[in-house]
């Protein structure tokens, strides 16, 4: 028999074969049983985990690895909780590379993307994430996309969808327009080497700036459930300031300038908007955006060639980059304006920095006080007049003072503070009919209208009768054809009467359909809603279904999406709350940003040469292993050093708790699946130190795994196997008998059970497969072990002991050990008691639970 095990012990090992057959089997079990699948009505008790949807690019990278895996250990450890878990996934489908790879490679965009879906998902499945692939959905679909157009004509209804001509970011590679948050560094978010330039376009926007203040109120609700960061970056976006407009008359000196234009501006006066009202007496000149339609009336060709070419030459740089442009450039346009409180003539400048889509499109420059029109006024010699001081010290030399602090040379307002001042100023500027209070937010208008074929058409038609009227509802969808050819870079649907040419909703005479697609961001803004009633026709969501589930409990997704799809999503659920198809206000109730896969210190990239295929390691380690690897290698929310000795230690760890497992089981054919605390402690000293072992690791991981701190809770689990392995296991086989008469196999039961359903959510094949071995028969059967709190209270603790500060020894003692019979057990000690010897002892220094320092002479 002795042979018989030893023989037995050294066949069990886990092999890649093995990994790859049980792996295989359980993904096929999974589909064909639609395990992770659940029906809206059944659901109890509800909890929603959703992870920010891929763009299909037709392989999955370690990044997705990482997210995926993230989202999937939460969606496992949930319903191992007994909750009725909705995770989904779907395909962010629509978007310019797949049309750039239509235009390379003379493939349609959608066959392309529906080719590239197959092949993820396949990839996803590998991985053994658990998603209810019942509930999939695409945003290139008609199905889908129709409810981005129904969405569309509500809110053009309500006037929160219009079209105006305004200034836009364009990249010339993309062939598109960019929103502001797309362009990253004065270029394009997909193209890294174009520099963004400015084009003048009739646009379609939606007034998100109609729901900034919701905004910033909703995160409020949101405080300590996401990333810090996160509500900082959307509070800096939306950019809210409370200040005064303050208008600045046309004065009589321009009449050179603007000639003819003169009488008619006469009328009007300069309007500005600053938070600095208290700075007026300091200014110096005005400036005027490039784009203000006061430029257009200046006649005097002394000013208009010049002022013209400015203006081209500014059209070649992104509304971002102006605004954050380090040079500062500028010319006069012979315009002057009239002080609102001394009467004075002030220049009229335009500047690169101002922007006509911020406040009126001109400031009132103050030198003295703004870092920005300081730089500006050095640059071209413009006079500088403090205004403002500290209350306490000097003005700094040559440089602005930005600080608030007392008025000086400010007529009446001199001797007050800027508090007070700001006040003052701004009364008196609305008792004149010159200025009043006002907020102002940095939020622009969502500029959605992309000139591009690969997103869903916008819903309007041209008529020449009735002007620019919305579809039908019952025409929904506007279908995007999918059978294109591309003759140049532009869209094809300029090119297709087919779609271009329709009949007025209205008065039935032909008319032409817009060819402009939605911004691929509105596809995301709402997807999550979808998921509820994915195939539901007449209507976004089940409204009954959508309380139960929504918000969403968990959301997972990279930060870099804090000012643009997670503004936007929120956005459309007050959009969604008001057109009553949901009751919600924010859409998801915690969110957890994921740190970046990293390999040698850098951003895994093609051109850089140190992109990992999860394919390669999913064919010799196992999904298991990558999964493991991922949720231990680092913290979620910090950034993950890929390391291939890394995943090779995830892998010896599992093939360690298979050996460990098969073995005891093996010697032990009693040991049986074990889901509830046993009413006999055991009694052996190694059955006691496991026992207490089992109920701390399962208390604390728990605590870990609700906090997603995946890295500690997979080391506590490994510590858990350590010890079962120190006391349980030996190569001979000897430890692995147990003691019946001291409950060791009703311990064991359930200390193996607990480590393996605790580890089921990070590395489920195994966990399965062993659990199965113990004799679990349903998958729906495996409950998160529970523990008591006193039992995980250790007995007795290590303390270290020092002498004159170096560790000597390491006693275990009694947890509540007095002080006196601590530092005399420790002076016992005869590894102490050689250093102590016939010294004096000067100082005895304990720390309860933790340290014993004898200081001696």
């Amino acid at each position: 028999m002795e042979n018989e095990i030893l023989k037995k012990l050294r066949e069990i090992q886990l092999t890649t074969e093995k990994i790859q057959e049980y792996e295989k089997n359980r993904i096929q079990k999974w589909d064909r049983e639609n395990t992770y699948h659940i029906e809206n009505e059944s659901a109890k008790n509800p909890f929603y985990c959703l992870v920010m949807f891929p763009y299909p690019s037709g392989r999955i990278h370690m990044g997705h690895v990482r997210n995926y895996t993230i989202g999937d250990a939460v969606a496992r450890f949930k319903r191992l909780q007994g909750y009725d878990v909705l995770h989904p996934m779907g395909w962010d489908a629509f978007g310019l590379p797949a049309e750039n790879a239509a235009i390379k490679h003379k493939t349609p965009p959608a066959k392309w993307t529906y080719q590239n879906i197959d092949a993820m998902r396949k990839q996803l499945k590998r991985m053994g994430l658990s998603y209810d692939w019942q509930r999939e959905i695409a945003t290139c679909r008609p199905e889908y996309y129709k409810w981005n157009q129904w969405i569309f004509i509500e809110m053009m209804k309500r006037g929160w969808a219009y079209k105006k001509t305004a200034p836009v970011n364009w990249c010339p590679k993309c062939e598109t327009v960019l929103a502001n948050e797309q362009v990253v560094d004065g270029c394009c978010w997909r193209h890294e080497d174009t520099p963004v330039e400015q084009k003048e376009l009739s646009q379609w926007f939606f007034k998100i700036t109609e729901f900034a203040e919701k905004l910033l109120e909703g995160h409020k609700k949101l405080e300590g459930k996401w990333p810090e960061r996160v509500l900082t970056m959307q509070k800096h976006w939306i950019g809210k300031s409370e200040g005064t407009i303050a208008q600045f008359p046309l004065h009589e000196a321009s009449k050179e300038a603007l000639g003819s234009s003169y009488d008619k501006l006469k009328k009007e006066a300069l309007e500005i908007y600053t938070t600095r009202i208290d700075t007026v007496y300091g200014v110096t000149y005005m400036a005027l955006a490039p784009e203000h339609p006061w430029l257009d009336s200046i006649e005097n060709p002394q000013f208009k060639q010049a002022i013209d070419a400015f203006r081209e030459e500014v059209k070649k740089v992104s509304l971002t980059d102006r605004e954050e442009a380090k040079d500062k450039k500028g010319l006069f346009t012979g315009i002057y304006v009239t002080h609102p409180f001394t009467g004075e003539k002030i220049p009229v400048w335009t500047a690169n920095f101002v922007l006509a889509t911020y406040g009126t499109g001109a400031v009132m420059s103050v030198p003295a006080h703004d870092e920005r029109d300081f730089a500006f006024a050095k640059e071209y010699n413009l006079p500088i007049q403090y205004v403002v001081f500290p209350k306490e010290g000097e003005i700094p030399e040559d440089a602005a003072f930005t600080e608030y602090g007392i008025l000086k040379n400010s007529g009446p307002y001199s001797g007050l503070s800027s508090a007070q001042a700001r006040q003052k100023m701004t009364h008196d500027l609305k008792e004149k009919g010159m200025g009043d209070f006002k907020v102002q937010y940095r939020l622009h208008d969502w500029l959605l209208s992309r000139q591009r074929y690969w997103g869903t058409p916008i819903p309007v038609i041209y008529c020449d009768s009735c002007g620019i009227v919305p579809e039908k509802e019952e025409n929904l969808p506007v279908v995007l054809p999918e059978e294109v050819e591309f003759s140049g870079s532009s869209s094809p649907l300029k090119d297709m009467p087919e779609f271009l040419k329709t009949s007025c909703p209205q008065c039935g005479k032909e008319a032409t359909r817009e060819t402009d697609t939605m911004d691929t961001f509105v596809d995301s803004s709402w997807y999550w809603a979808r998921y509820i009633s994915p195939r539901k026709e007449d209507g976004i969501a089940d409204k009954k279904s959508a309380k139960k589930f929504l918000p969403v409990n968990e959301y997972i997704g990279g930060i870099e999406h804090a000012t643009m799809h997670l503004l936007y999503a929120r956005y459309f659920a007050y959009i969604l709350n008001d057109l009553d198809v949901l009751e919600i206000d924010e859409p998801f109730a915690k969110l957890t940003t994921q740190g970046m896969v990293i390999k040698d210190g850098r951003k895994m990239s093609k051109s850089l040469g140190n992109i990992v295929d999860p394919d390669d390691f999913l064919q010799n380690q196992g999904a298991d292993t990558i999964r493991l690897f991922s949720l231990f290698a680092a913290p979620v929310e910090k950034d993950l050093d890929w390391s291939n000795e890394g995943v090779e230690g995830a892998l010896r760890f599992l093939k360690r708790l298979y050996r460990f497992v098969m073995g005891l089981k093996f010697v032990n054919p009693d040991l049986t699946l074990m889901q509830t605390v046993p009413e006999k402690k055991p009694t052996s000293s190694r059955g006691k130190k496991i026992w207490q072992k089992t109920h701390e690791t399962i208390l604390t991981v728990t605590k870990d795994f609700e906090s997603l701190s995946f890295n500690t809770a997979i080391a506590r689990l490994m510590e858990l196997l350590n010890d079962l392995y120190a006391e349980f296991f030996s190569e001979d086989g000897e430890k692995l008998k147990v003691e019946k008469s001291s409950y060791e196999l009703e311990l064991l039961s359930f200390s193996v059970s607990s480590l393996l359903a605790m580890l089921f959510p990070v590395a489920p094949f195994l966990s399965l497969t062993l659990l199965e071995e113990l004799g679990l028969k349903e998958e729906k059967e495996l409950k998160w072990p529970q523990a008591d709190e006193k039992e995980a209270q250790k007995s007795e603790v290590v303390i270290v002991v020092q002498v004159n500060g170096k560790v000597r020894d390491k006693i275990s003692l009694p947890v509540d050990i007095e002080k006196e019979a601590a530092l005399q057990t420790a002076l016992q000690s005869e590894k102490i008691r050689k250093y102590v010897e016939g010294k004096e002892v000067k100082k005895q220094i304990y720390v309860p639970k933790k340290i014993i320092n004898f200081v001696v002479g």
